[in-house]
């Protein structure tokens, strides 16, 4: 094999001289996916005090303990958001390769960086808020739940929310590459596929997750339940269509159950309905509606009742 080892290397070399589009070479760094891991662990942890160490927290510890996590999110946060703003300037002018224009430009994405961290560790008080509210959604939308302990250790749901709900936040602010890095990480994890763009509202339920796909500029409102392999999504768009709505809104208190698929930017499911198992929907459907199937017909029924809230 040794003897082999030139012409292979050089073979491979050749390549990268030949084959464009899939080469990073001498461009401005790319957000490490060590470090991004670094920090989602390190912000679950602040957001669930206690669950993610081998021994419950003290309190006369706490102080120190998040300060720790905090000072270490700002440093590793910081560092990879800086590396995503550079990039983006970088494909921005057209000049990727330029060592020179990187170094040049570093130090304003580096301020930029430190805002956007310092602005992302701030919210976190209103982060947890939120997430409590997913927490409780889940222990009363689940009777197999018996406590919030359990949503919070074993529901890959939760997990999935919490991260979008951050990475929404980075999304938000603008940063490239690194929300939709954090966003497929959990969903290599989960199998939930939530982008980053999309908005979500309060009181939020995924219950048994899997297969579940909410696109880009989905909107969700507050105390939506929907269950496995449901997809809200686009219908068949060219890519300069791109900045337009090209997902769903959902309306509060919506219940989605397993496998039922809802496309298009001008489709809303009113508040208050609920789309039965399987049902495949590219039109509007009014307030306090059921949609399902029986037998071989699709039907749609309205109910007088309406959910407070």
């Amino acid at each position: 094999m040794t003897h082999r080892l030139g012409p292979i290397v050089d073979g491979i070399l050749a390549s990268y001289q030949e084959i464009g589009g899939i080469n990073h070479i001498e461009g401005a760094r790319l957000p490490s996916r060590t470090q991004m891991l670094r920090v989602i662990e390190d912000l679950e942890a602040i957001i669930f005090p206690g669950y993610h160490e081998e021994e419950t927290g003290r309190t006369e510890n706490l102080k120190y303990s998040v300060a720790e996590r905090v000072s270490r999110v700002g440093r590793n946060l910081t560092e990879e958001v800086q590396k995503c703003l550079c990039f983006q300037r970088g494909l921005d002018t057209d000049d990727l390769c330029s060592r020179r224009k990187h170094d040049q430009e570093i130090e304003g994405c580096h301020e930029r960086a430190e805002t956007i961290t310092s602005t992302l560790l701030e919210m976190i008080p209103e982060l947890r808020r939120r997430i409590r509210m997913d927490v409780e959604a889940a222990f009363d939308g689940d009777p197999a739940a018996s406590s919030k302990e359990e949503v919070i250790l074993a529901y890959p749901g939760i997990e999935a929310v919490l991260i979008h709900r951050v990475a929404h936040e980075l999304f938000q602010m603008e940063v490239p590459l690194l929300p939709r890095m954090m966003s497929e990480y959990v969903h290599g994890k989960t199998g939930i596929d939530i982008h980053p763009g999309a908005t979500i509202g309060d009181y939020f339920f995924i219950d048994h997750a899997t297969g579940v796909v909410i696109g880009e500029t989905t909107v969700i409102g507050n105390h939506v339940k929907i269950y496995q392999g449901v997809t809200i999504g686009a219908l068949s768009v060219k890519k300069d269509e791109a900045n337009r709505k090209r997902h769903p809104t959902i309306e509060d208190h919506v219940t989605i159950y397993a496998g039922a698929t809802i496309l298009g930017g001008n489709t809303v499911i009113g508040q208050c309905s609920v789309i039965g198992g399987n049902v495949w929907i590219t039109d509007s459907v009014p307030p306090n509606s059921q949609v399902f199937y029986r037998g071989d017909e699709f039907s749609v029924t309205r109910s007088r009742v309406r959910r407070a809230g």
